[in-house]
């Protein structure tokens, strides 16, 4: 696979550090999860579960390797030491200035490890004045703008149900981690990334900017291309309370259906591009979707050429067979449902590990690697650094 050889220390814990650092065990890496002795990672703990372990946690730390060490300890925290001289990739999602002080910054992790790739992810990055704000995805996405365009029916800001600075930052971060990897090779030396959950949710915003960047003011999602203001970009109730939607604007897409359902004097509205004139067109399709169940108008959008989609529930979305297709929902031997690989190579393709480590599983073997012998392993229990 393409990353055998590679090592990875992970000391994140929730979403954003523990998916990038999956993504890369799913391509061979070797990666060692550092979690706090007791609980452990809080996603141990975080929904619903089977066989001892919750969705939430095996769909973010299959194939890894658990260390518990109390960080708080000297002994644990030279233990940490140890173990980073002999990898890779270090990455962390402390609030920025906490791992100086527990003594694992970079320029502590550098000094022993001149080839690390340390990767910091927080809320909004190790400078700026929100540097020290506690922060989660939905406090980054506040921040970023993107909750005051995510409206509900009653025009009010809904909360957004998938945390997009999360994954974006895990996203930046794997991206980041892969290009370090990739010029150590020829320089030799590592390198130390900033990635802020904030920066990232900002970044994934290029295609909405227009009214921002030109008219310097806010936009109206109602009336933007992607956000509802495009009667071909819009989600429709159907006759059984159910949903579908239209989901390209493209005009050829406008004329097969209009022309078809008998209303060409309605394409001259979208010609004009989104707003609210295009709500007559809106108007003329809630009207046709409601009177068909979800199912009848799979039938018969099939084969026709247009953007068309019904609006599936996450049970449904993963027993499509599209998704099955692409091997997007895995079952491992217990029975138990994964999310499939969605980085597909034609040679060296990825693997899903299914194994899940109980916490602290692997600390004394990854310790003996680190260089501790019988003796110091001892004395190191007895500290009660793990």
């Amino acid at each position: 696979m393409k990353l055998e050889g590679v090592r990875v220390l992970d000391l994140a814990l929730f979403l954003p550090g523990p998916h990038l650092s999956q993504l890369m065990a799913d391509h061979g890496a070797e990666v060692i999860k550092l979690e706090p002795p007791g609980e452990g990672d809080p996603g141990r703990h975080i929904g619903l579960g089977e066989h001892g372990h919750t969705v939430f946690f095996r769909n973010l730390n299959r194939g890894k390797k658990s260390v518990s060490l109390n960080l708080k300890s000297p002994q644990g925290r030279e233990a940490l030491l140890r173990i980073a001289e002999h990898v890779d990739v270090f990455i962390e999602a402390f609030r920025p200035g906490v791992a100086a002080r527990l003594g694992f910054d970079y320029e502590t992790i550098r000094a022993r490890n001149p080839r690390i790739i340390y990767c910091s992810l927080s809320a909004f990055g190790q400078t700026g004045p929100y540097r020290d704000v506690p922060a989660h995805n939905l406090a980054c996405e506040a921040y970023a703008g993107t909750v005051s365009v995510n409206l509900g029916q009653d025009g009010e800001p809904a909360m957004p149900h998938v945390p997009v600075a999360d994954f974006a930052a895990a996203s930046m971060g794997l991206a980041g981690v892969l290009m370090a990897l990739y010029r150590r090779e020829k320089t030799g030396l590592g390198d130390r990334l900033d990635i802020s959950m904030h920066d990232a949710a900002l970044a994934w915003l290029p295609n909405v900017l227009g009214p921002v960047f030109v008219e310097k003011r806010a936009p109206v999602p109602q009336h933007e291309r992607t956000w509802g203001g495009g009667a071909f970009y819009r989600i429709y109730r159907t006759r059984d309370e159910r949903h579908v939607v239209l989901g390209g604007q493209e005009i050829k897409f406008v004329r097969n259906l209009l022309t078809e359902w008998g209303r060409p004097d309605l394409i001259a509205l979208c010609e004009r591009g989104p707003g609210p004139h295009q709500q007559p067109v809106v108007e003329f399709l809630q009207g046709v979707f409601a009177t068909k169940t979800q199912s009848e108008w799979i039938e018969w959008f099939r084969g026709r050429d247009i953007c068309f989609a019904p609006v599936k529930n996450l049970r449904e979305a993963f027993d499509d067979p599209q998704a099955n297709a692409r091997g997007m929902r895995l079952v491992d031997d217990l029975g138990q449902e994964h999310i499939g690989l969605p980085i597909k190579f034609a040679g060296e393709p990825g693997r899903a590990d299914f194994r899940l480590p109980q916490l602290g599983e692997h600390t004394e073997a990854v310790l003996r690697w680190a260089g501790y012998d019988e003796d110091e392993l001892v004395a190191l229990r007895e500290a009660g650094a793990f």
